[in-house]
């Protein structure tokens, strides 16, 4: 289904196949027409070129696709569109920060939310039932596209690849097969759709594969860098544990096999020789995408795109395999397609074939319309401009923030990976001089605008609107954000002696007060992994490196008791606050820090500085004894080898019976939520796939039922108006439910346990 040792034969449809037959002589066929489907004639010309993006092609596979996408898109706009948990979001009166692409897009009050969701979600049904189609396209294009401008911290390459492919369905004839449109009007059912079609879509994707590709062959990902962490998931232990190291799998298998699949998937899925084999490596590859990444509904997207490389009537010849008893609801797999105004057709003597005037009405047309000129001029430009975009940045300069432009057009998929050591923002009363801290975050729900200038520069804005209703005058805004971006050191990534309330900011000027990347300092990366590999499991390093002039302050915790400074690179001057005493290291120097003080490190050199901090956290580590010890003792009184006695609430939380008693111990706590924890991960390693598919089908029915509680009371609002407070209350946590009591309980304690542990860590 997936290839054919010869081109198919023409349709045996009443009329279509004199005329296919006419300029697709099957029997004797050049090497061009078996690779590409086509003659290098054909591109010889205009009128050429408009007649092969024109050429009438079957429906069934463009039928099948815009099935799977509408299908996947109702099931994605619940979950990473956020239909089920619009009202965290857009809650009516939140003051909340927000970060829309134009900043004069605001969202619409809850319940209109909700209602915008509806058009959306209605949009999806009718693109997968092919009911209303264009009304449906542009039902989905025009709210997805709103929503997807309104926030900025959830935009991502697939993100934008729906919003592309919703717009390419919009302008197609993709309701010609399979589709009520095509049960209400018989002119449309199995109908023929130019080959254009197909060519946007088929282009569309091999650009996704393809520029990802080029994108890394960036040094980064090359070198391992990118996505190191990714070789440690339960996916590759077999590779890792059986045959090369962490390192190697990082390096060969996530590394170079996403490189090598990215160049090379969009030419292999083209020709019948590797298709089979393509798709079988892409499908694997997606799947692992699903399990590896948070990422919705984008693999299962992807691999509904695959069959588009397959010849256009694989659907028909599957489903002709099937019993006939399921016809009725299968797709359809006669062969009988109906001309269409849509394509052209070749000029032919119609009255020679012994056509009828009234069958030759039928044949149409043969001359190229306004129509047919449209469609390949829209394709040539589509495809120019899609391979344009993704280097266009040199025009988009106010969003190069050591990626290259807007992230979610430029298909630099996992390029980068970052992490974040330090952000403060703190602000100044423009009157009275006062300065004061913020919490990282506040008044706002994401987190993705510490990488992003233009995201900086709007919540500034709005961190000064907001402070001025806490009587602070004309505030100024300063962040200091340390981030480290594909395994660097930690390095400042804006100016945080600028203003950024005041600041300016273009989409088409560079940013003037985004400090540099180091790149210089790149090659450091191999020395830190000596580094890392020299200390055992309870010392921490974090390597920092900083600009000439520019000072970092910093708190040393009181649980850090063995904390020191080396200098790697240039000059420093340390600063011990408390003490008002000043300490200057130079290159392979270093010294103890106090707990529990402050400290400034001031580059005082010429070049910038590289130094990084060891430390143990001396309270987690005698936690980890203590707790290591209780397990042992566990172990031994479960094996009857203790001798000594045991008190009785020790003994029974050892033997796993402390039922309700209130532990008080914060090391018999830490013990408990341990104990749990392996509990429960040792029960979802040992669950069968029923019991696997049962957690995984009650937390979808959960979310999927949320998503309509919540639209019908926002619904019935909209209508009715608001119920009194208290019946609202009641359908809102009616709406909340999302296990039973048992299943809950554990739910919330595996959670609460999480967030424990995580606090204790930080702390």
């Amino acid at each position: 289904y997936f290839s054919h040792p010869r081109p198919p034969s023409p349709p045996k449809g009443k009329f279509t196949g004199i005329m296919m037959a006419a300029w697709n002589r099957s029997g004797d066929e050049s090497r061009m027409r078996k690779l590409f489907r086509f003659e290098l004639c054909d591109l010889s010309s205009w009128e050429r070129l408009l007649r092969l993006l024109n050429r009438p092609t079957d429906p069934a596979s463009l039928g099948m696709f815009r099935f799977l996408f509408g299908m996947l898109m109702v099931i994605d706009i619940p979950q990473e569109r956020g239909m089920s948990s619009l009202d965290y979001k857009y809650l009516d009166g939140m003051d909340v920060c927000r970060f829309p692409l134009f900043n004069f897009l605001k969202p619409l009050p809850m319940d209109w939310m909700y209602l915008l969701y509806v058009v959306m979600l209605f949009g999806a049904l009718g693109i997968m039932l092919g009911c209303l189609y264009r009304i449906s396209c542009l039902m989905f294009i025009s709210t997805y596209w709103y929503v997807f401008f309104l926030d900025k911290t959830t935009w991502n390459n697939h993100s934008y690849l729906y919003g592309l492919i919703g717009f390419q369905l919009t302008i197609m004839d993709a309701n010609r097969y399979w589709s009520i449109d095509g049960l209400l009007n018989l002119k449309k059912k199995n109908a023929h759709v130019p080959l254009w079609n197909y060519t946007v879509l088929r282009a569309q994707i091999f650009i996704v594969y393809f520029i990802a590709g080029v994108k890394k062959l960036d040094g980064d990902w090359v070198g391992g860098y990118s996505m190191n962490y990714l070789s440690q998931h339960w996916l590759f232990d077999p590779l890792g544990k059986l045959i090369f190291t962490d390192e190697m799998t990082s390096l060969i298998v996530v590394h170079g096999g996403g490189l090598i699949l990215d160049l090379t998937a969009g030419y292999l899925l083209f020709f019948d020789a590797t298709r089979p084999i393509s798709i079988v490596f892409v499908t694997y590859f997606h799947c692992m995408n699903s399990q590896l990444f948070s990422i919705g509904m984008f693999p299962y997207a992807m691999l509904a795109t695959s069959p588009l490389f397959c010849y256009p009537d694989w659907p028909r010849r599957l489903f002709a395999k099937f019993p006939i008893c399921l016809s009725g609801v299968l797709p359809p797999v006669m062969t009988n397609l109906q001309t269409s105004v849509s394509c052209l057709y070749p000029e032919v003597e119609l009255k020679a074939k012994g056509l009828t005037a009234e069958q030759n009405l039928q044949v149409k047309p043969t001359r190229a319309s306004l129509r047919h000129k449209l469609g390949a001029v829209f394709t040539i430009i589509y495809i120019a401009e899609q391979f344009f975009l993704p280097y266009s940045h040199f025009i988009t300069q106010g969003y190069n923030n050591w990626t290259n432009g807007l992230y979610g057009y430029s298909w630099d998929m996992m390029v980068h990976s970052r992490s974040h050591q330090h952000v403060k923002i703190t602000y100044r009363d423009t009157k009275t001089g006062d300065i004061g801290y913020l919490n990282p975050g506040v008044f706002t729900q994401s987190r993705r605008w510490k990488d992003h200038g233009d995201m900086l520069k709007q919540y500034a804005v709005c961190l000064s609107h907001q402070l001025t209703k806490y009587n602070i005058s004309e505030p100024e805004v300063y962040f200091d954000i340390w981030v480290s971006i594909n395994e660097r050191f930690q390095q400042r990534i804006f100016d945080p002696r600028v203003d950024i309330v005041k600041a300016d900011w273009s989409p088409f000027k560079s940013n003037p007060w985004l400090m540099p990347l180091l790149v210089d300092l790149s090659p450091w990366r191999a020395k830190f992994s000596e580094v890392e590999n020299a200390l055992d499991n309870q010392t921490e390093v974090v390597f920092i490196a900083d600009f000439p002039g520019l000072c970092l302050e910093n708190f040393v915790s009181e649980d850090l008791g063995n904390t020191s400074l080396h200098v790697l690179q240039g000059e420093v001057n340390v600063e011990i606050v408390m003490e008002k005493k000043n300490y200057t290291l130079k290159k392979d120097e270093k010294m103890q820090l106090p707990a529990g003080e402050y400290h400034k490190v001031y580059t005082i050199s010429q070049e910038p500085s590289c130094y990084m901090y060891i430390y143990v956290n001396t309270t987690d580590v005698a936690v980890e004894k203590k707790v290591a010890k209780l397990f042992e003792l566990q172990e031994q009184v479960r094996n009857g080898t203790e001798t000594e006695p045991i008190p009785p609430e020790l003994q029974n939380i050892l033997n796993g019976t402390n039922g309700d008693i209130n532990v008080t111990d914060p090391i018999l706590r830490v013990f408990l939520r341990r104990q749990r924890r392996m509990e429960e991960v040792q029960k979802r390693r040992n669950a069968t796939i029923l019991e696997k598919l049962y957690r995984f089908s009650i937390k979808k029915y959960y979310l999927f039922r949320r998503s309509f509680l919540m639209t019908a009371i926002a619904m019935r609002n909209l209508v009715f108006g608001l119920p009194p407070m208290e019946q609202l209350t009641q359908e809102i946590a009616y709406a909340n439910l999302k296990y039973t009591d048992e299943q809950a309980q554990g739910e919330t304690q595996n959670v609460n346990m999480q967030k424990t542990e995580t606090s204790h860590v930080e702390l």
